[in-house]
C-alpha cells in the first residue's frame, strides 16, 4: 500500500480521539507530579518529562506499525506469543521487583514490562487461532486450545505476583463468545465468581442452605413439561458446593494479605470496627483520599495546578492509577464528564471499526482491542472512584508509565493498520 493510500484509509477519528486521550492524561501527569514550576517541560529528569518522552516514542512505534504489511502480524503471530512467554518466565530468574512485584526488566534507561506486550501478543495469538479454525469453535479441542492461549500467559503473572494484571487476560473470553464460543461458559464464570464473593461473605453452611432451597424451589414450580436432567443438575450442585468449600482455602493461602485486606474492604468482611478502620487507613487510604479529591472538585473543579489534595500528595501514586482522581479535583464534574464521553466515543468507534473488517483475523484482533482496554477502564474508574477493590491496573493511555504507553499504542495501531488493509482483504 502506498503512504498516500495508508493516509487516506486510516481511521482519523480512532487517531484523534487516542491523542486527545494521551494529551489530557499528559496534562494532568504534568499537574500531579509538578514540584518546581521552573523546569522545563522537556526536562526528562521529571516524571512528566519522561511520560513526553514516551509520547514522542510512540509517535515512532505508531510509523513503524503503520508501514510493516499487514500480513506480517498474521504470519508471525505464533512466534510473538511464545517469545513474550519466554519473557514472562524470565522475570522469575531476571526480574526487577517494584511496588511488591516481579514485573519488571530493568533496561537502564527504563523498565519493561512484559505482561503489557503479553496483551498485544496474546490477543494476536488468538485472533490467529480463531481464523484458522473458523466455524470449528463448537469443539471441544479448539475450545480447549482457544482458553490455553488466554490462561498461560494470566497464570505466569499471577504469582509475580500481579492479580491485577493478570485478571486483564480474561477480558479476551469477549472474543470467544462473539465468535460464537457456547453461553453456558459464561454463565458458569458468573455463578463462579459469584459464588466466590458469596462465600466470603457469608461462609459454606449458608451457600448450601441456599443452594438446597434454589434446588427445591425449582422442583416445585418447574411446568410439567419442563424435564430437567437430574444427573447433570445434581453434578452441578455438588460442584457449586466444592468450589464454594474450597474458597476459604484459596482466598487465606494463595491470596497475600494485602489481597485479602483489600477484599475484606470491599466487601465489608471484618465485623471489627477496629480492625475495618485500621484496614481502611492503610489499603483504603488511596481509595478514600480519591474519592475526597473528586468531591472536592465540585461541579467546574478548582482549576489547573490548583488542586489542594493534588498539590498536597493526599493521593498516594495519583499519577499511575489514580490519576483520574486528579480529573475530578482539577476539572470538576464537566471534566470528568467530559473524560468519560470521549472514552465512550473511543470504544464505540471501535466497536464500528470492527463490525467492518473483511478478515475475520482482523475483526477478531480488533475484539481483542477492544476487550482489553474496556476492561482497563472500567476496573481503573471503579477502583478511583470505590466501586471496586484496588488491584492496581492503569487507565489506557492517561496514566503514567512507559511501557503501558508504548504497548497500549503497539495494541491499538496494528488494529488500525489491519483496518486500513481492509478493502484488499475482501477481494
Amino acid at each position: 500500500m502506498s503512504g498516500r493510500g495508508l493516509v487516506r484509509r486510516i481511521d482519523w477519528l480512532t487517531v484523534f480521539l487516542y491523542s486527545l486521550l494521551v494529551f489530557i492524561g499528559w496534562i494532568n501527569i504534568y499537574s500531579t507530579t509538578l514540584t518546581d514550576p521552573d523546569l522545563s517541560l522537556f526536562d526528562f529528569s521529571t516524571l512528566y518529562g519522561k511520560q513526553l518522552f514516551f509520547i514522542v516514542l510512540s509517535f515512532f512505534v505508531i510509523v513503524m506499525v503503520l508501514f510493516v504489511e499487514t500480513s506480517f502480524f498474521e504470519r508471525f503471530a505464533p512466534i510473538f506469543y511464545l517469545a513474550s512467554l519466554v519473557l514472562l518466565i524470565g522475570l522469575f530468574a531476571f526480574g526487577k521487583t517494584i511496588a511488591g512485584a516481579t514485573s519488571w526488566y530493568d533496561l537502564g534507561f527504563f523498565n519493561l514490562q512484559p505482561s503489557e506486550l503479553a496483551k498485544v501478543t496474546t490477543a494476536l495469538a488468538l485472533a490467529k487461532y480463531l481464523s484458522d479454525i473458523q466455524t470449528d469453535i463448537k469443539n471441544r479441542k479448539h475450545q480447549l486450545y482457544a482458553v490455553l492461549i488466554i490462561l498461560l500467559p494470566a497464570l505466569l503473572i499471577l504469582p509475580q505476583p500481579d492479580p491485577g494484571s493478570s485478571l486483564i487476560y480474561f477480558s479476551l473470553f469477549f472474543v470467544l463468545f462473539r465468535e460464537g464460543f457456547p453461553l453456558y461458559y459464561l454463565v458458569i464464570l458468573l455463578v463462579a465468581i459469584v459464588l466466590f464473593a458469596t462465600t466470603l461473605m457469608f461462609g459454606t453452611v449458608w451457600i448450601g442452605i441456599a443452594l438446597g432451597i434454589i434446588t427445591v424451589l425449582i422442583f416445585v414450580f418447574k411446568k410439567k413439561s419442563a424435564k430437567i436432567p437430574l444427573l447433570p443438575f445434581s453434578a452441578a450442585i455438588v460442584v457449586s458446593i466444592l468450589f464454594s468449600l474450597s474458597v476459604n482455602f484459596v482466598f487465606e493461602n494463595v491470596f497475600e494479605q494485602r489481597h485479602r485486606d483489600r477484599f475484606a474492604l470491599w466487601l465489608s468482611l471484618e465485623k471489627d470496627e477496629k480492625k475495618l478502620e485500621e484496614i481502611r487507613k492503610t489499603i483504603g487510604y488511596n481509595t478514600y483520599q480519591s474519592e475526597k479529591a473528586i468531591e472536592s472538585g465540585g461541579f467546574f473543579g478548582k482549576g489547573f495546578l490548583e488542586g489542594t489534595r493534588t498539590k498536597g500528595d493526599f493521593v498516594p501514586e495519583q499519577h499511575t492509577d489514580y490519576i483520574f482522581s486528579s480529573v475530578g479535583e482539577e476539572w470538576g464534574f464537566l471534566g470528568t464528564t467530559l473524560v468519560i464521553v470521549i472514552f465512550s466515543v473511543f470504544f464505540l468507534r471501535l466497536i464500528h471499526v470492527a463490525e467492518r473488517q473483511k478478515s475475520d483475523f482482523s475483526r477478531m484482533y480488533g475484539y481483542g482491542v477492544i476487550s482489553i482496554l474496556l476492561i482497563h477502564y472500567f476496573i481503573n474508574i471503579g477502583m478511583v472512584i470505590g466501586l471496586l477493590p484496588t488491584i492496581g491496573v492503569p487507565l489506557p493511555f492517561f496514566s503514567y508509565g512507559g511501557s503501558g504507553l508504548l504497548f497500549f499504542t503497539l495494541l491499538l495501531f496494528v488494529f488500525l493498520k489491519l483496518d486500513s488493509n481492509r478493502l484488499r482483504d475482501g477481494l
